[in-house]
């Protein structure tokens, strides 16, 4: 079969986090009828991958396969330098089952504290958030594609626009966090927005 995306088409935007799926529709361009996973009630799997790469494609054949539709799902993280890539692909574990990235926040906080003491002038406050796109169709195929941003660690987090871990970072080149920015300009730059820019060069 053609990896392709038809435009017009109902897609699954494999997510249960509202932030994230406003991201995709937007970035989507308005090309789709984009409905959510949670929407369809479908259940969340397991991320039982140890990549980014590997829990994308999970999320995305579980749920094309569940709804026997067009999936494409979204895994992304907030690595560390300081925390060696923590939290990674455990970033949403480390806000507990409530979602709470404040919280995720102060740990990240203290771990750095940490850190800054036992690396001394080693330490640095780089990090980069990453994420991985999958589209699955229900036969079974799957693409993947994946962008990176580089920034630093800004404690205490700045900003109430974004979500996640987005007031804590602050992409290079810029005076603001993700969560300061205007939400389209946050989208024209961010890690999501490099992995589309490959999805649509693709599959579009």
């Amino acid at each position: 079969m053609s990896l392709s995306l038809i435009p017009g088409q109902k897609l699954i935007a494999a997510t249960h986090n509202p932030g994230k799926a406003r991201e995709i529709s937007a970035l989507l361009d308005g090309r789709f009828e984009v409905v959510t996973a949670a929407s369809l009630n479908l259940p969340e799997p397991d991320e039982t991958e140890v990549s980014f790469i590997g829990n994308a494609i999970l999320k995305a054949r579980h749920a094309a396969t569940k709804a026997g539709m067009t999936a494409l799902a979204d895994d992304s993280g907030l690595s560390i330098a300081a925390l060696n890539g923590d939290p990674g692909v455990y970033s949403a574990r480390w806000a507990g089952p409530d979602k709470d990235f404040t919280r995720a926040g102060e740990v990240i906080g203290h771990k750095l504290r940490k850190a800054r003491e036992e690396l001394g002038d080693a330490f640095t406050l780089k990090a980069w958030f990453t994420c991985a796109l999958a589209v699955a169709w229900p036969e079974g195929p799957a693409a993947v594609f994946e962008g990176v941003v580089h920034g630093e660690i800004v404690l205490p987090g700045r900003g109430d626009k974004g979500f996640g871990y987005d007031p804590i970072f602050r992409p290079d080149g810029y005076d603001t966090t993700f969560a300061e920015m205007d939400p389209n300009a946050k989208d024209a730059i961010s890690h999501r927005h490099l992995a589309f820019e490959q999805l649509r060069a693709a599959l579009f």
